[in-house]
């Protein structure tokens, strides 16, 4: 995918997954070598979501952190976001996606009153953004107060010697199963480059603290390739 910044950045993003969305999920179990459940297992405990609560999950996509969620905890209500329409409709169509509320939207702009959520959860959204900032913007903006903002995305490989088998992986593997299991090598292709070129956990985490959200902490898996950011928007003086 040709480099692009602005709108037509966010137009290429939202035709690209249209294009894979009835292959998004196999995918995403091959890239991540089955291990992208527990991550989301991972995200949803952090939300600490009460009893019956009301979960937002932005850039939602098929829906796989909103159907585990569920999972954990049938009385939850799930609103699900995406600007993909396609991917959402995979999403309904999956075992449970009935039970979730979906809407087509913009995580830029959010069309929800202020502390309207228990939590807000996201998946592999922000690097797909073209303004991170204004992306926890909304998020912060939508949960309660003592709710918590957590974020489920990938990161740079880190320079160590695991690296090499880790770039290999990005640059070789993930790109030969677009291409054999999606039929869209580009694609899987920008996926990879979009993680490398993306922030490290540490400068995610700053971005979160300069808005406003406090108690910021992430903890790194598959070789540091992903992390789970957590934060807490405080209550109001």
């Amino acid at each position: 995918m040709t480099p692009l910044g602005g709108p037509d950045r966010a137009a290429c993003v939202r035709e690209m997954f249209g294009q894979i969305s009835d292959r998004y999920d196999l995918m995403n179990r091959f890239m991540a070598l089955g291990q992208d459940r527990a991550w989301r297992r991972q995200a949803v405990s952090a939300a600490a979501l009460p009893p019956g609560g009301l979960l937002l999950d932005v850039g939602s996509g098929t829906g796989d952190i909103a159907l585990e969620a569920l999972r954990r905890d049938a009385t939850l209500r799930v609103m699900a976001v995406d600007f993909s329409a396609q991917m959402m409709q995979v999403g309904r169509r999956r075992p449970g996606g009935q039970r979730i509320f979906w809407c087509h939207t913009d995580a830029l702009q959010l069309p929800f009153p202020d502390a309207t959520f228990d939590a807000v959860t996201s998946g592999y959204l922000v690097r797909n953004v073209i303004d991170v900032r204004r992306a926890f913007e909304e998020q912060m903006r939508v949960v309660k107060p003592g709710g918590r903002v957590v974020c489920l995305e990938t990161s740079p490989a880190q320079r160590n010697a695991l690296q090499p088998l880790v770039l290999f992986h990005l640059k070789v593997v993930i790109p030969l199963l677009g291409y054999l299991i999606a039929r869209n090598r580009a694609a899987y292709m920008y996926l990879p480059q979009s993680t490398q070129a993306f922030k490290t956990p540490y400068q995610l985490a700053l971005i979160m603290e300069s808005i406003g959200l406090k108690d910021v902490s992430y903890h790194r898996f598959m070789f540091g390739t992903m992390a789970v950011h957590t934060g807490v928007r405080p209550y109001e003086p």
